[in-house]
């Protein structure tokens, strides 16, 4: 109710706001330019109803623009919306000539760049924060081919990391009684696994032994940001299929022992870089633990999106530290069309595909020195164990060009979460089980003949 208030008293004042405004069309060849200036006349502003009124204008035209206009609007917002650079050497003088905390103040004001706070009174408008989110969506698609843009995006991170920190998200169970506009937004967003129709869904939300929870933002209204689908079992899953089984048993609330963490799907593409799932996992887990109090397992069950394009690129290297000749060998047999389906050559590639792949998540580091695997650096960073690795867990065709099939167990013990996050915080350490950290052993050179 307060919410909705306050987007209805915003609405009114950006209506009474407008009719401060009067501005002529442009043609779309100057509505880039055009916007330049409604925007430096909205940071030159002072009333609230006309600044309203002009940010929600601003957001409108932007909404109009192809992808021309809206690439040079970017460029503006990085060359001409920065740091003034004149107002920074004023205040690193100040600071010098008179150290102190005001002095300091001023220096990281006027290191600020002005484009974030135009986007913090654009984000007055009605439906700001929504259209700035979408905003950066756009100079995502931009920036894959120009770095130059790369300032702009920090500044959505950093103001995304305020707005969206945890203080400010709800935690919602979805279920079946969950409203229809919500659903369907769940069944459109599912990265991992995807939902085939609305049965598919009744399946994962309804039963008594399956749970679905997501964060949502107030200034976004019906729009999750994260969701996570539960499965609560007897015994921690190698395989996705029983878990997604049209006909299953469904396990009795005096047996469920296990939470299982088998879907994360983050539904807001433009807050790429705002971590939410670690606040989650911890989140549902108390949640959970309230509700079920026999439960004493929380684990994942885990796709690894990368290991496939990683194990081809391994097996091509000759010099690969990971893959030994025997096994570069038996792997070959991951080029025969449909290898799953035969039982002589699922057993070839069994254990030196669980021998790489152990190496992959234990030793494989990318240009920045941290996992490959992106969802590995997520659970890792969230202070979970790499548990377990499940050879053909997943026979999907998404699944089998991913990872081979491959999923993995992370374990999230609760008395280790602290410690394991510092561990690979600080020295990047891969805590693992010890049958992980024995198939990781690295490889022994073969001794040359008469030495």
């Amino acid at each position: 109710m307060n919410t909705s208030f306050f987007g209805e008293l915003l609405q009114t004042i950006s209506d009474r706001g407008r009719a401060l405004l009067v501005r002529p069309r442009r043609s779309e060849a100057s509505r880039s330019e055009s916007l330049v200036e409604l925007c430096e006349h909205l940071l030159s502003g002072r009333g609230e109803a006309s600044g309203v009124a002009l940010a929600r204008e601003i957001l409108g035209h932007y909404a109009e623009l192809t992808t021309g206009p809206r690439i040079a609007f970017f460029e503006a917002l990085a060359q001409r919306f920065g740091t003034d650079p004149a107002s920074m050497e004023a205040a690193i003088a100040a600071w010098r000539e008179r150290p102190s905390d005001q002095t300091a103040a001023g220096v990281h004001a006027a290191s600020e760049p002005r484009r974030q706070e135009l986007f913090r009174r654009l984000n007055l408008a009605p439906g700001g924060t929504a259209a700035l989110v979408r905003m950066r969506e756009q100079l995502m698609d931009a920036l894959d081919h120009r770095d130059d843009l790369g300032a702009v995006d920090d500044d959505f991170v950093h103001l995304f990391s305020s707005w969206f920190n945890r203080g400010f998200l709800v935690l919602r169970s979805i279920n079946w009684s969950t409203p229809a506009i919500v659903l369907e937004k769940i069944i459109r967003y599912e990265a991992v696994h995807e939902i085939r129709d609305w049965e598919d869904l009744r399946r994962r939300i309804d039963p008594p032994d399956r749970r679905c929870y997501a964060f949502f933002h107030p200034a976004l209204n019906d729009e999750p940001l994260i969701f996570v689908e539960v499965a609560l079992t007897r015994d921690m899953p190698g395989a996705i299929a029983p878990i997604l089984a049209t006909e299953r048993e469904v396990v009795e609330p005096d047996k469920m022992r296990t939470a299982v963490f088998y879907s994360i799907s983050n539904c807001q593409r433009g807050l790429a870089g705002v971590s939410f799932g670690n606040f989650l996992i911890k989140q549902v887990v108390e949640d959970i633990c309230r509700e079920v109090s026999r439960l004493s397992t929380f684990v994942t069950l885990s796709p690894v999106p990368a290991f496939a394009g990683w194990l081809r690129r391994e097996r091509g290297a000759a010099d690969s530290r990971a893959i030994g000749a025997a096994d570069r060998a038996a792997l070959s047999a991951l080029d025969t069309e449909g290898w799953w389906l035969s039982p002589p050559l699922v057993e070839q590639v069994r254990e030196p595909l669980l021998r790489a792949a152990a190496w992959y998540f234990m030793h494989g580091r990318n240009s920045r020195g941290v996992p490959i695997d992106p969802v590995a650096r997520f659970h890792l960073g969230n202070g979970a164990r790499l548990e377990r690795l499940n050879f053909l867990a997943d026979t999907s065709e998404k699944a089998m060009q991913q990872s081979f099939g491959l999923m993995v167990n992370y374990l999230y013990d609760l008395e280790d979460i602290e410690r394991n996050h510092e561990a690979f915080a600080e020295q990047r350490t891969v805590v693992a089980s010890s049958a992980v950290a024995k198939l990781a052993r690295p490889l022994r050179e073969p001794v040359p003949a008469g030495t």
